[in-house]
This record gives structure tokens, C-alpha cells and sequence, in this order.
């Protein structure tokens, strides 16, 4: 569903993502693991069209994202660390304006609005102007939009920022759920976090894939993902 192919993004002299290539097979969650300043945000922000790369390519159903950009978006759904919320809005007026901005028929908007309100539990709140909610209703809403018109792809950034505790746990439920129908990329810096939900890990360090593998082989072969990771990011501590 999504290849990535020998990306790169440099700021200057600083190189963000460094060679990186992966595949994404559908119907799987799949954790992009990594300290802050790995190249997580860099890489997704690239992946869904909101960054331009400096080489490389990706292929999103195998449209271009940077030559087929308005095709290759709307096979995705993307909840970036911060949502991207109006806080004048009633939760359900966002919801509807966003159900226009990603194209869904007229006839339609009502039935996609109201479904995504159910699934993401905010029945209760969907009257409320969005300044007004907590951090966990907020990114249930995000949540909403990032499902709106029902794309293949759901990309999350940092999903569990911010949240607290209980929090925390009704998001990984609701990430189970969205697996369920969806293929559903997340990135997180939080060891927990990635092997609560995830099928399918990969470890970027310094912009550069530096391990991946199924959820299911490491614990089969008794591996520990925590050791993996802080053998394999040690380089990013010495470097500091």
C-alpha cells in the first residue's frame, strides 16, 4: 500500500531522513519506532504530502504523493502529533467541514459525520465548541477527521501525547479497532506503546531504517524490542 523508496530530507547541512526505504503491506499496524529527532515526523509529514523530500519516492496505492498528490491523499487519513483543530468550531461543524475539504458527496456528508462521532465515542460532546475539550476528547476528534470518508491508510503521529493514563488506554483500544479495517501506520518514541498495539515494527535512528520485524517473530525467538532499540539508538546518545 505504501513503498518508500531511498528517501531523503535535508535542512541544510542536517540530513532528517537519511536513505530510507520500507514497505507497507495492508492490513496490518505497523510502529515506526524512534528517540524524538529520529526522522519519524519528518518521514510521515513527507508520506502523507505535507513536506516536500529532498530525494526519493513514495507510492501510496501506487499513486505518486508528489506527482499524484491530490489521488495519493485520499487514500489517507492522518492525525499529526498537534490536531489540527478550529477552536471556534462546534466539534460537529469541523466534522462536517472536513467531510467537504476531503470530498465527500453532499448526500453523503450526514451518514460519514454522524458514523464517525459513533465510532470514536463523542455522541456527547459533538455540540460543544472545541476550545472547551480535554486533551483526550480533542484527540478523539482528531481521531474523527483522520477517519472521515473512510481511506484504506491511517497514519498517527505521537497519538498518545499528552494523554494521560486512562487516556492512553482507550487510544490503544481504539488504534486495535481501527486495525481492524484499516492499515494503520503509527510513529511513537514509547516502547509500551508500539508493542501494545503494533504488528509490525520498524527502528529509525539518525533518518535511517536500522531494523525492522514482525511483533510475532520477536516474541517467538524471545527477543526483547527494549533491548533491541537502546542497542541500536545508542549511537544517536554517543553522538550528542
Amino acid at each position: 500500500m505504501i513503498k518508500i523508496e531511498n528517501l531523503v530530507k535535508n535542512y541544510g547541512d542536517v540530513t532528517a531522513v537519511d536513505d530510507l526505504s520500507l514497505t507497507i503491506e495492508p492490513g496490518k499496524i505497523y510502529g515506526l519506532l524512534g528517540k524524538n529527532g529520529a526522522g519519524k515526523s519528518t518521514t510521515m509529514n513527507i508520506v502523507t504530502g505535507y513536506l516536500a523530500a529532498s530525494s526519493g519516492t513514495v507510492s501510496i496505492c501506487g499513486y505518486d504523493i508528489f506527482k499524484e498528490a491530490k489521488l495519493a491523499k485520499k487514500q489517507i487519513g492522518y492525525l499529526p502529533e498537534v490536531p489540527p483543530l478550529y477552536d471556534d468550531m462546534t466539534v460537529y461543524e469541523y466534522l462536517r467541514f472536513c467531510a467537504e475539504l476531503k470530498g465527500v458527496a453532499k448526500d453523503k456528508r450526514q451518514d460519514a459525520v454522524d458514523d464517525v462521532i459513533e465510532r470514536t465515542k463523542i455522541d456527547d460532546i459533538q455540540g460543544r465548541l472545541i476550545r472547551n475539550l480535554s486533551k483526550g476528547y480533542r484527540q478523539r476528534v482528531g481521531f474523527a477527521q483522520a477517519i472521515l470518508g473512510y481511506p484504506p491508510i491511517i497514519i498517527l503521529d505521537e497519538p498518545s501525547a499528552g494523554l494521560d493514563p486512562v487516556q492512553m488506554k482507550e487510544m490503544r483500544e481504539f488504534i486495535k479497532e481501527l486495525g481492524k479495517e484499516h492499515t494503520v501506520i503509527l510513529s511513537s518514541h514509547i516502547l509500551s506503546e508500539i508493542t501494545a498495539v503494533c504488528d509490525y515494527v520498524y527502528i529509525i535512528s539518525q533518518g535511517k531504517l536500522v531494523y525492522e520485524d514482525s511483533m510475532e517473530h520477536l516474541e517467538e525467538t524471545g527477543q526483547s524490542l527494549e533491548d533491541l532499540f537502546v542497542e541500536l539508538t545508542s549511537e544517536e546518545d554517543e553522538e550528542c
